[in-house]
Protein backbone atom coordinates (compact mmCIF):
# COMPACT_ATOMS: atom_id res chain seq x y z
CA UNK A 1 0.00 0.00 0.00
CA UNK A 2 1.18 3.42 -0.73
CA UNK A 3 1.90 6.05 2.21
CA UNK A 4 -0.54 8.69 1.87
CA UNK A 5 0.23 11.98 2.65
CA UNK A 6 -1.23 13.55 6.41
CA UNK A 7 -2.56 16.32 4.37
CA UNK A 8 -5.09 13.55 2.66
CA UNK A 9 -5.52 12.44 5.87
CA UNK A 10 -6.70 15.27 7.31
CA UNK A 11 -8.91 16.72 4.30
CA UNK A 12 -10.54 13.67 3.89
CA UNK A 13 -11.56 13.13 7.62
CA UNK A 14 -12.37 16.46 7.79
CA UNK A 15 -14.59 15.98 4.95
CA UNK A 16 -16.10 13.02 6.40
CA UNK A 17 -17.08 14.45 9.42
CA UNK A 18 -17.90 17.38 8.31
CA UNK A 19 -20.87 15.72 5.72
CA UNK A 20 -21.53 13.49 8.59
CA UNK A 21 -25.29 14.46 10.35
CA UNK A 22 -24.49 13.92 13.98
CA UNK A 23 -26.36 11.05 15.15
CA UNK A 24 -28.72 12.69 17.80
CA UNK A 25 -31.53 11.31 19.64
CA UNK A 26 -34.60 12.44 21.71
CA UNK A 27 -35.43 9.27 23.53
CA UNK A 28 -35.47 9.31 26.85
CA UNK A 29 -32.59 7.68 28.60
CA UNK A 30 -33.08 4.06 30.03
CA UNK A 31 -31.22 0.96 31.03
CA UNK A 32 -29.62 -1.00 28.19
CA UNK A 33 -31.13 -4.65 27.91
CA UNK A 34 -29.95 -8.00 26.68
CA UNK A 35 -32.28 -9.99 24.46
CA UNK A 36 -33.73 -11.52 27.07
CA UNK A 37 -34.71 -8.41 28.83
CA UNK A 38 -32.13 -8.10 31.69
CA UNK A 39 -29.73 -5.05 32.12
CA UNK A 40 -26.82 -5.44 30.60
CA UNK A 41 -23.34 -4.74 32.58
CA UNK A 42 -20.08 -3.73 32.45
CA UNK A 43 -17.78 -7.19 32.19
CA UNK A 44 -19.98 -8.93 31.19
CA UNK A 45 -19.93 -11.41 27.91
CA UNK A 46 -22.03 -10.37 25.06
CA UNK A 47 -22.68 -11.31 21.64
CA UNK A 48 -23.93 -8.80 19.03
CA UNK A 49 -26.07 -9.88 16.59
CA UNK A 50 -28.51 -7.95 13.96
CA UNK A 51 -31.75 -8.08 14.83
CA UNK A 52 -34.07 -10.46 13.04
CA UNK A 53 -35.79 -7.07 11.38
CA UNK A 54 -32.83 -6.04 10.08
CA UNK A 55 -33.41 -7.14 6.13
CA UNK A 56 -29.65 -8.23 4.99
CA UNK A 57 -29.98 -10.07 8.49
CA UNK A 58 -26.74 -12.48 8.61
CA UNK A 59 -24.09 -13.13 11.57
CA UNK A 60 -22.56 -11.98 14.58
CA UNK A 61 -19.25 -9.92 14.19
CA UNK A 62 -15.78 -11.31 13.64
CA UNK A 63 -12.60 -10.18 12.52
CA UNK A 64 -10.91 -10.44 9.45
CA UNK A 65 -8.03 -9.06 7.80
CA UNK A 66 -8.97 -5.85 5.49
CA UNK A 67 -6.37 -4.10 2.34
CA UNK A 68 -2.89 -5.59 2.28
CA UNK A 69 -2.65 -6.24 6.61
CA UNK A 70 -1.25 -9.36 7.67
CA UNK A 71 -3.53 -9.06 10.82
CA UNK A 72 -6.92 -9.77 11.59
CA UNK A 73 -7.96 -6.25 12.97
CA UNK A 74 -10.58 -4.87 10.91
CA UNK A 75 -14.27 -5.46 12.62
CA UNK A 76 -16.58 -7.23 10.29
CA UNK A 77 -20.38 -8.74 10.44
CA UNK A 78 -20.66 -12.18 9.18
CA UNK A 79 -22.54 -13.05 5.98
CA UNK A 80 -23.21 -16.45 7.37
CA UNK A 81 -25.44 -16.83 10.32
CA UNK A 82 -23.68 -20.12 11.54
CA UNK A 83 -20.11 -19.13 12.00
CA UNK A 84 -19.21 -18.33 15.07
CA UNK A 85 -18.94 -14.73 16.60
CA UNK A 86 -16.56 -13.08 18.88
CA UNK A 87 -18.77 -12.08 22.31
CA UNK A 88 -17.50 -8.25 23.31
CA UNK A 89 -17.13 -6.93 26.69
CA UNK A 90 -18.46 -3.24 27.62
CA UNK A 91 -16.35 -0.87 30.12
CA UNK A 92 -17.64 2.54 31.37
CA UNK A 93 -13.87 4.66 31.94
CA UNK A 94 -13.21 4.44 35.29
CA UNK A 95 -16.11 3.32 36.75
CA UNK A 96 -16.74 -0.06 37.87
CA UNK A 97 -19.11 -1.96 37.96
CA UNK A 98 -21.59 0.64 36.80
CA UNK A 99 -24.75 0.92 34.89
CA UNK A 100 -25.40 1.25 31.40
CA UNK A 101 -27.71 3.56 30.24
CA UNK A 102 -28.59 4.68 26.62
CA UNK A 103 -25.87 7.66 25.84
CA UNK A 104 -23.56 6.27 28.11
CA UNK A 105 -20.22 6.86 26.75
CA UNK A 106 -18.38 2.97 26.45
CA UNK A 107 -15.58 1.05 25.27
CA UNK A 108 -16.06 -1.92 23.76
CA UNK A 109 -13.44 -4.80 23.32
CA UNK A 110 -12.88 -8.64 21.87
CA UNK A 111 -12.69 -10.97 24.38
CA UNK A 112 -10.19 -13.07 22.03
CA UNK A 113 -8.01 -11.51 19.50
CA UNK A 114 -5.29 -12.75 17.65
CA UNK A 115 -1.72 -13.01 18.80
CA UNK A 116 -0.44 -10.35 15.88
CA UNK A 117 -2.52 -7.31 18.26
CA UNK A 118 -2.16 -6.04 21.92
CA UNK A 119 -5.26 -5.30 22.38
CA UNK A 120 -8.79 -6.12 21.42
CA UNK A 121 -10.55 -2.74 22.00
CA UNK A 122 -12.39 -1.36 19.46
CA UNK A 123 -11.52 1.98 17.30
CA UNK A 124 -11.77 3.85 14.20
CA UNK A 125 -9.23 3.99 11.48
CA UNK A 126 -10.08 6.12 8.18
CA UNK A 127 -9.60 3.94 5.26
CA UNK A 128 -8.94 6.06 2.80
CA UNK A 129 -9.07 3.82 0.07
CA UNK A 130 -12.83 2.82 0.29
CA UNK A 131 -13.29 6.30 2.00
CA UNK A 132 -14.96 5.11 4.80
CA UNK A 133 -13.74 5.15 8.78
CA UNK A 134 -14.36 1.20 10.45
CA UNK A 135 -14.44 -0.29 13.24
CA UNK A 136 -11.07 -2.33 14.11
CA UNK A 137 -9.44 -3.36 17.05
CA UNK A 138 -5.42 -2.54 18.37
CA UNK A 139 -3.86 0.24 18.15
CA UNK A 140 -2.15 3.10 15.64
CA UNK A 141 0.41 0.95 15.22
CA UNK A 142 -2.06 -1.65 13.15
CA UNK A 143 -2.70 1.36 11.12
CA UNK A 144 0.59 2.69 9.78
CA UNK A 145 -1.00 3.82 6.60
CA UNK A 146 -4.20 5.26 7.89
CA UNK A 147 -5.67 7.86 10.82
CA UNK A 148 -7.17 6.72 13.52
CA UNK A 149 -9.80 8.69 15.44
CA UNK A 150 -10.11 9.24 19.26
CA UNK A 151 -13.65 8.80 21.18
CA UNK A 152 -15.86 6.92 22.48
CA UNK A 153 -18.54 4.42 21.45
CA UNK A 154 -22.30 4.79 22.84
CA UNK A 155 -25.61 2.95 22.92
CA UNK A 156 -28.69 4.25 21.57
CA UNK A 157 -31.93 2.63 20.77
CA UNK A 158 -32.95 2.23 17.35
CA UNK A 159 -35.17 4.29 15.09
CA UNK A 160 -37.02 1.62 13.88
CA UNK A 161 -38.09 0.79 17.37
CA UNK A 162 -36.26 -2.76 17.09
CA UNK A 163 -32.77 -3.38 18.99
CA UNK A 164 -30.47 -0.97 19.38
CA UNK A 165 -27.76 0.80 17.07
CA UNK A 166 -24.01 1.56 18.50
CA UNK A 167 -22.91 5.42 18.05
CA UNK A 168 -19.15 6.94 18.32
CA UNK A 169 -18.40 10.41 19.63
CA UNK A 170 -15.66 12.19 17.97
CA UNK A 171 -13.36 13.17 21.17
CA UNK A 172 -13.13 17.24 21.78
CA UNK A 173 -16.29 17.54 19.61
CA UNK A 174 -19.69 17.76 19.32
CA UNK A 175 -20.11 15.06 16.52
CA UNK A 176 -21.62 11.79 17.25
CA UNK A 177 -22.26 9.30 14.61
CA UNK A 178 -24.05 6.22 14.40
CA UNK A 179 -21.97 2.81 13.12
CA UNK A 180 -23.85 1.12 10.06
CA UNK A 181 -22.29 -1.81 8.03
CA UNK A 182 -21.53 -1.64 4.24
CA UNK A 183 -20.20 -3.74 1.30
CA UNK A 184 -16.73 -1.84 0.75
CA UNK A 185 -13.63 -3.48 -0.24
CA UNK A 186 -13.99 -7.08 -1.62
CA UNK A 187 -15.94 -8.98 0.01
CA UNK A 188 -15.37 -12.37 -1.21
CA UNK A 189 -12.11 -11.58 0.52
CA UNK A 190 -12.79 -10.48 3.89
CA UNK A 191 -15.68 -12.58 4.51
CA UNK A 192 -18.45 -10.36 5.77
CA UNK A 193 -19.59 -6.33 5.81
CA UNK A 194 -17.32 -3.66 7.38
CA UNK A 195 -18.71 -1.99 10.46
CA UNK A 196 -18.39 2.26 9.50
CA UNK A 197 -18.95 5.38 10.51
CA UNK A 198 -22.23 6.39 8.81
CA UNK A 199 -24.71 9.20 8.09
CA UNK A 200 -27.25 6.74 6.50
CA UNK A 201 -29.06 3.36 8.13
CA UNK A 202 -27.49 2.28 11.70
CA UNK A 203 -26.80 -1.04 12.03
CA UNK A 204 -29.61 -2.46 14.68
CA UNK A 205 -28.41 -5.06 16.76
CA UNK A 206 -29.10 -7.19 20.16
CA UNK A 207 -26.88 -8.09 22.94
CA UNK A 208 -26.92 -11.43 23.91
CA UNK A 209 -25.44 -12.57 27.01
CA UNK A 210 -22.78 -15.32 26.39
CA UNK A 211 -23.90 -18.19 29.10
CA UNK A 212 -27.78 -18.62 28.80
CA UNK A 213 -26.94 -18.47 24.88
CA UNK A 214 -24.54 -21.28 24.96
CA UNK A 215 -26.47 -23.06 27.38
CA UNK A 216 -29.64 -22.78 24.97
CA UNK A 217 -26.89 -24.24 22.22
CA UNK A 218 -25.26 -26.96 24.43
CA UNK A 219 -28.95 -28.16 25.28
CA UNK A 220 -30.29 -28.76 21.54
CA UNK A 221 -27.23 -30.40 20.52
Amino acid sequence: MKPILSLTFSFFLFVLISNLSPALSNDAVEQVLDSLGNPIFPGGKYYIFPVSQDETYGGGLRLGKTSDSDCAVTVLQDDNVVIDSIPVKFSIAGISPGIIFTGTPIEIEFTKKPCCVESSKWLIFVDDVIEKACIGIGGPENYPHFKTVNGTFNIKKHESGFGYKLGYCVKDSPTCLDIGKSRSGNVTEEGGLRLNLTHQVAFAVEFVDVTPFEDRIKSVA
